[in-house]
């Protein structure tokens, strides 16, 4: 089971559309919790032209460098692990953030976020880095890279919630403007 770089890169492209976005592109459907039956999942990626067997499934999930999808403990079950644009619950619970986290993004977006703070527009939360190296690489992908600090022990204490993903991403609602500053 050697997959090239490339192809590895296309599945589990394909399969972050399927977990978090859209399920019905090949005819499954998550449950409220975001998970998608592993045996279905696989056989319908099959009929839509991806042949991705159980093997291939497992090395994504452990070798995915940011560990955006997870199995249940009997693995019968996937989903990713956050960053969803659809309604479900993910049973996080509230978790207290440490001093400063970071947010990376292209410079062209540094206007609005500074006018209206950080917004999860089509997704369920704003997500946010522990370390600016980590927020630089999610930046790189959208243009020229731009990294926030955010006083996020000072929001938690102001009342906002936050949730630690299963990979290690902070999840919040909402950053307000008076909560960021640039890097």
């Amino acid at each position: 089971m050697e997959l090239s770089e490339k192809e590895t890169t296309k599945i589990s492209k394909f399969l972050s559309l399927v977990l978090r976005h859209k399920p019905e592109t090949i005819g499954i459907t998550l449950n409220e919790n975001g998970w998608a039956d592993v045996n279905l999942l696989l056989e319908n990626l099959t009929i839509a032209g991806l042949h991705v067997n159980r093997d291939i499934l497992n090395h994504i999930v452990a070798t995915n460098p940011k560990k955006r999808f997870a199995f249940n403990e009997a693995s019968d079950k996937i989903r990713a692990s956050q960053g969803h644009s659809l309604d479900i619950e993910l049973g996080y619970e509230p978790a207290t953030p440490p001093d400063i986290l970071y947010h990376g993004t292209a410079v062209q977006n540094t206007d609005s976020i500074m006018a209206t703070g950080l917004e999860k527009r089509n997704r369920q939360h704003v997500h946010l880095s522990k370390d600016a190296t980590t927020a630089q690489m999610v930046g790189q992908r959208h243009g020229k890279p731009i990294i926030f600090e955010v006083l996020s022990v000072q929001m938690h204490n102001d009342g906002f919630t936050f949730y630690l993903s299963e990979n290690g991403v902070w999840l919040t609602d909402n950053v307000p403007a008076k909560y960021i500053g640039q890097k």
